[in-house]
């Protein structure tokens, strides 16, 4: 027997599995940099199941741990795919071969604004995030940069947290760690703005693709 076969019954076996303990989940696949839970994206309502650390289903998650099994039929998902349902929102992070497949848990929805390139050297004004100037890179939002429709993410704190910068509240940046899909189609970059919708700003400093997707860290913006 060859490793593709037993991955195949590895997949039909999970699926067998989740039919009998599963809860239905919307299935959709991200087609491009606009918010993916939409209709033109949904492929099929899959039961899938999510555990803690290992199969047992004897230890809930703990705080800060983003990270999922997945009980689910994985030659129906691939690597980006979103889950939706009684459990909350997922993506698929890993499908590494004979490997148990890996999903995150998302806990916001965000867009990504970029600052537009000015293009002249010398005097060009004031240089700082405006957010009625941004562009919109991943997701999308309304005029004046009111938040619209993002893409579910995973944002939790973590990282660096500025400690010398003085703000109007005295509350000092915390870091946060955003994870997202590796479908997302775009190139994320330092300085680019994430805002969550709950209308917070996050300044990414650092941009990383993994073999698990996007992996950031930014400091909160206080007004």
């Amino acid at each position: 027997m060859d490793g593709p076969t037993i991955q195949a019954r590895i997949y039909r076996g999970y699926g067998i599995a989740a039919e009998k303990i599963g809860l239905p989940y919307v299935h959709y696949r991200p087609q491009s940099a606009g918010p993916p839970i939409i209709d033109a994206n949904k492929l099929a309502t899959l039961p899938a199941s999510f555990n803690a650390e290992d199969f047992t289903y004897m230890r809930p998650n703990k705080y800060g741990k983003p990270t999922w099994f997945a009980i689910v039929d994985g030659s129906q998902t691939q690597v980006g795919d979103y889950l939706v349902g009684p459990g909350g929102t997922f993506f698929i992070a890993g499908q590494q071969p004979l490997l148990p497949i890996l999903a995150v848990e998302c806990n916001r929805s965000i867009r990504i604004g970029r600052m537009a390139d000015q293009g002249d050297a010398g005097f060009v004004g004031y240089s700082g995030d405006v957010q009625s100037e941004e562009i919109d890179v991943l997701g999308t939002s309304a005029t004046g940069g009111t938040f619209g429709a993002g893409w579910p993410a995973s944002i939790l704190l973590g990282g660096r947290s500025d400690k010398d910068v003085v703000l109007p509240s005295s509350v000092k940046q915390s870091g946060v760690v955003i994870l997202l899909p590796a479908s997302v189609p775009v190139q994320i970059v330092e300085s680019d703005i994430a805002q969550d919708d709950l209308g917070r700003n996050f300044a990414i400093y650092a941009a990383e693709l993994t073999d698990l997707g996007w992996r950031l860290q930014a400091n909160e913006e206080h007004s």
